[in-house]
């Protein structure tokens, strides 16, 4: 019970039923079941009700407590509704997740092929919204002396990658994040980012298949071949990351960024 009693709010927090039974986890599910089997108190929130229902009724079915709430970050009214919400119902905030984000299934393309209109959607989904979160969420936790901010972003931050819309936004993740951390340690409050690299999820690999007009096998042996490890991550390994970040345990750990990419990052300098 590492989050004993925490109250933690996860944005882009669930995922639909799929029709495929070997659909893998998305990150923001496995990150709240995570949260709550190491005893939080959940509040799942994300665009699709019924993807964030899903999330919350299962963590109630395994015996953990879990709100859903339908939520639009691009919207500023909706983000800051969500947090207010999450207050009233548990009288606290103690860790603000961050986990919304696309790439190619806005229109990510590299520099010289990107429409203007999909890097601005890009920008405001995976880095304007996060701003936004924190305006609201640090109120809250300035107020209380506590809280942990953690923020998604990705290995494309600091590595080679083609699109220049998802690279962009997660490399200015990191300076928001260190920002956030020192601006904010006095009061108690710790920032903290992690990196993934190639993980099998629907957005990652699923996506990519549809947009290229290939397999999903195909896909994922291509990604698992670039990784040192020979394979692709899971959405738990991300989930064990933000644990242990959001935890205690981490108490003394802020402004960081840490990767969860099978030493993708190594190859860097």
């Amino acid at each position: 019970m590492r989050l004993n009693n925490k109250i933690a709010l996860i944005f882009g927090g669930g995922q639909a039923p799929s029709d495929s039974p070997a659909a893998p986890m998305g990150n923001g599910r496995a990150t709240a079941l995570t949260f709550a089997r190491e005893g939080a108190k959940v509040m799942v929130a994300d665009r699709s009700i019924k993807a964030a229902r899903a999330v919350a009724d299962e963590i109630t079915a395994a015996g953990g407590t879990a709100q859903a709430i339908a939520c639009d970050v691009l919207e500023e009214a909706q983000i800051k509704d969500t947090i207010s919400q999450t207050v009233a119902l548990w009288g606290r905030l103690d860790i603000l997740h961050n986990n919304v984000g696309l790439s190619i299934e806005a229109g990510d393309a590299p520099i010289t092929e990107i429409d203007a209109d999909a890097f601005d959607h890009i920008m405001r989904l995976n880095l304007r919204a996060m701003v936004l979160a924190a305006k609201h969420a640090l109120p809250v936790m300035r107020n209380q002396n506590s809280g942990v901010i953690i923020n998604i972003s990705s290995i494309a931050a600091t590595e080679t990658y083609p699109w220049v819309g998802y690279k962009a936004s997660k490399a200015a993740i990191l300076a928001l994040t260190e920002q956030q951390a020192i601006q904010n340690a006095e009061y108690g409050i710790r920032a903290v980012a992690i990196q993934p690299g190639m993980i099998d999820t629907v957005m990652a690999v699923d996506a990519r298949a549809k947009a290229w007009d290939r397999s999903r096998a195909d896909v994922a042996a291509e990604r698992a071949a670039r990784v040192p490890m020979k394979r692709q991550g899971t959405a738990q390994d991300v989930a064990n990351a933000a644990l242990f970040l959001a935890s205690d345990e981490a108490g003394f750990i802020s402004g960081i960024s840490l990767r969860v990419d099978g030493a993708s990052g190594c190859r860097i300098g």
